[in-house]
């Protein structure tokens, strides 16, 4: 029987195995996870207990057309009602629990802004409407800001739509055109979020976990502690890996892939080498060390030069990827119960929140408790984030990179108008963390930047995930990241059944004047 082996298991690998099954009529048996860490999931984690503290890095958003994801998770069984898939208990929790923002933006002195309006003027109205229209081919190499006036960035809309997806203006033009293109039916609900979904705990918790338990039970092998450093490829011009090339516990190793055997790598990783600091340590920023994910592209991009990506564009501008992330754990409700008060929503009902003149532009986001499955009845989790780590605090007097977890906290608390400060700062622990290429896959790129999934004269090669290339669709989400594991699979072995089509809102009339009222409210 043929086998098949995966770079990598975030998301876009643990999809594929589940399509290589479900799909592809494999056995788990014959399917092999490589991990270069000791924890599978990828960049979908979350650890940590009451007493350490917990943690993520981030948390991705649904939207009811996430056609993939949904399809993928209806066939995984709900660790918590066995009886019910993770796609229903999502679907389940968003009855239960839907977003209905009341405080989307905060002003500097503290009071709620009204985001119903994008205060747009009608320069910024046909700017966006030039972006939606404009070819992709013609916004090779371009930023957001080649095609915005400097007005457009103080808009409402730009507050919002920056800090939900995490564009920064010196972003891709094209990523963020196909934002625009694939979200045009959200817009409608923008400032009450209320199109958005989530699932019921975080996401290791309620898509990584019962995923893997479906796999494992299936009889796929999770190799962790493994960093696969090359591919051997056969000469010639057609793309085929005969052998991985791999290190485990200070050891190398080679597997030979027969003439049937598949390979999909991950390439590249949003998170890697990300530092977690404390509520009194700062984390370090680490770029000395490359991960696999971005090792392995390298290598491979140098057989085969204009063939396979140009991981460089990604991974060596830092400078324009970086943010912090900030998870608050605590035993006293009061935070939780001053918010709720503040905005008008109960934790898990209220969205985003972002101080919009904040220097760091700081958004935070109360979860719905317990957002661990493990998490007691007392513990408190939420979230927060900003976009521009670099500057110096409104408060605190520096920047965010240099802050510790209490810091950052006390810079959050005095956005607000909240005269509790110290006994909420007293009472949390603070966990940061600060990730290099959070925002890599944004930059500015020109077509052939990212390889196809399958590239030209593949024969047993793939490549799954943030980095690998899917008309229309956009980066940054599950939804891509399981769509390219699809792909792979179905190219590979050549089905009959492919990914669904993206969906696109903007074929739709109603859809189309929806959006176009939006852009004009006042």
């Amino acid at each position: 029987m043929a086998k098949a082996y995966l770079v990598g298991s975030g998301i876009a690998s643990l999809a594929a195995a589940a399509f290589l099954i479900r799909e592809g009529g494999f056995s788990g048996n014959d399917i092999v996870v490589l991990e270069e860490q000791d924890r599978e999931g990828g960049s979908l984690d979350a650890a940590g207990s009451p007493e350490s503290g917990y943690t993520m890095r981030g948390g991705r958003m649904f939207e009811i057309h996430f056609e993939c994801t949904y399809d993928l998770l209806s066939s995984v069984p709900s660790l918590d009602d066995p009886d019910r898939s993770v796609t229903e208990d999502t679907f389940a929790f968003h009855e239960e629990f839907a977003w209905d923002d009341h405080a989307r933006l905060v002003g500097a002195d503290g009071s709620i802004i009204d985001a119903h309006s994008m205060t747009f003027s009608e320069r910024d109205r046909l700017e966006l409407v030039k972006c939606v229209a404009t070819p992709e081919r013609l916004l090779d190499g371009k930023r957001i800001s080649d095609l915005f006036h400097e007005g457009f960035f103080a808009s409402n809309f730009w507050a919002m739509w920056c800090t939900t997806f995490a564009f920064e203006p010196w972003h891709s033009a094209i990523e963020f055109r196909r934002y625009l293109n694939r979200f045009v039916h959200l817009f409608k609900t923008f400032d009450t979020m209320s199109g958005i979904y989530r699932t019921r705990f975080n996401q290791f918790d309620s898509i990584v976990r019962p995923l893997l338990a479906w796999l494992t039970g299936q009889g796929v092998t999770v190799r962790l502690g493994t960093r696969v450093t090359d591919l051997h490829l056969a000469g010639g011009d057609a793309l085929t890996v005969e052998a991985l090339v791999w290190e485990r516990g200070g050891k190398s190793g080679r597997t030979a892939v027969g003439p049937d055997d598949l390979v999909m790598v991950t390439n590249g990783s949003m998170t890697a080498n990300s530092t977690l600091g404390s509520t009194d340590a700062v984390p370090a920023l680490d770029t000395a060390s490359s991960s696999g994910a971005w090792q392995l592209w390298e290598t491979l991009a140098a057989k085969r030069p204009g063939r396979l990506g140009d991981p460089r564009v990604f991974d060596s501008h830092v400078d324009e990827s970086t943010w912090v992330s900030f998870t608050v754990t605590t035993r006293d409700p009061l935070f939780f119960k001053l918010m709720e008060e503040f905005s008008g929503s109960e934790a898990g009902k209220g969205g985003l929140i972002t101080f919009k003149d904040s220097s760091w532009l700081l958004t935070i986001v109360l979860n719905h408790q317990p957002h661990f499955r493990d998490q007691p009845e007392d513990a408190f989790v939420w979230w927060g984030y900003a976009l521009f780590p670099d500057r110096e605090g409104d408060f605190v007097g520096k920047s965010m990179a240099e802050c510790t977890g209490r810091e950052i906290l006390d810079e959050v608390l005095q956005h607000l108008p909240f005269t509790e400060r110290q006994r909420i700062l007293d009472g949390s622990l603070v966990i940061p963390a600060k990730m290099p290429y959070i925002t890599s896959q944004f930059l500015v790129r020109k077509a052939g930047d990212r390889p196809q999934v399958v590239p030209d004269g593949s024969t047993n090669l793939a490549f799954i995930g943030q980095y690998a290339e899917v008309p229309d669709d956009v980066v940054f989400t599950v939804e891509y990241s399981v769509r390219t594991a699809w792909t792979a699979v179905a190219q590979l072995l050549g089905l009959e059944r492919q990914p669904p089509p993206v969906y696109k809102g903007r074929h739709e009339p109603r859809i189309l004047v929806e959006a176009l009222q939006t852009l004009h409210r006042r």
